[in-house]
């Protein structure tokens, strides 16, 4: 739910086995209702039930509020209409990040460390030798994902999500070219996110490639849609992978 650091006074009271059991209500930012139930199990004895996790909020969040059936979509308070209005991925995923969306100084130095930091390791190459061509690209961008965690550190987490964010892109067109049985292309760093991505997939040696502003602006808008989840099935893994003291990567090739 929607984090709200102030919390109405209110209770809900549960009748079990002739007992009553006072449980706290969190009001979130948006209005929505959430029962605290982090003691009942040492009150009553007692657990939830609730398959799929349908009506359970796993935490409370800052990040993104969503409802589907209002068609509602917020990123730290921005309205998504708003923020597809104008801004470019970078931008969002800096704000998803940081909480704030970035000054033109922030903006550039976020744009530099995304573009110089998008190569793969030549190494990983031996990797992509090791897939059919029929092979998922959701498979083989998890497989290699977690092959990541062999060349960073633990430690640099902010580092790694620049890597991780610049990466992606880059495993992702490699494994279409390799579907199709043509050359990696590498990135180029004169580049904006989404024109390295398109480059990347779709550029041949043979000839120069044409970049289609319709294209750029579309692959743009999807990012930016698909730019958080709020907590679907992917985020609730990576969670429940990273509470268990796994690195980054690991996390991530789960979610």
């Amino acid at each position: 739910m929607a984090r709200n650091d102030v919390s109405a006074k209110k209770t809900a009271r549960l009748h079990l086995d002739g007992k009553d059991y006072d449980l706290p209500v969190i009001v979130g930012s948006e209005g929505e209702v959430g029962l605290d139930i982090q003691s009942l199990r040492g009150q009553t004895g007692a657990i939830t039930y609730d398959p799929g996790f349908g009506s359970t909020g796993s935490c409370r969040s800052a990040i993104t509020f969503i409802d589907g059936e209002k068609g509602i979509l917020r990123y730290r308070g921005y309205p998504i209409e708003q923020l597809c209005q104008g801004a470019r991925f970078t931008e969002v995923a800096y704000l998803l990040i940081n909480g704030e969306l970035p000054n033109k100084e922030q903006l550039k130095k976020f744009r530099w460390d995304l573009n110089h930091h998008s190569l793969l390791h030549e190494d990983m190459k031996k990797f992509l030798d090791g897939f059919t061509t029929t092979s998922h690209p959701m498979v083989i961008l998890a497989s290699l994902v977690a092959a990541l965690s062999s060349y960073y550190r633990d430690d640099e987490v902010d580092l790694n999500i620049i890597r991780l964010l610049s990466k992606a892109k880059t495993i992702a067109a490699f494994s279409y070219k390799k579907s199709i049985g043509q050359p990696f292309i590498y990135p180029r760093n004169d580049l904006s996110y989404t024109q390295q991505f398109l480059h990347m997939m779709f550029a041949v040696p043979s000839e120069e490639y044409e970049f289609s502003p319709t294209v750029d602006r579309a692959l743009n808008l999807l990012l930016i849609l698909h730019a958080d989840h709020e907590q679907n099935c992917s985020t609730s893994t990576a969670r429940m992978v990273g509470s268990s003291q796994s690195n980054m990567w690991a996390s991530i090739a789960g979610a």
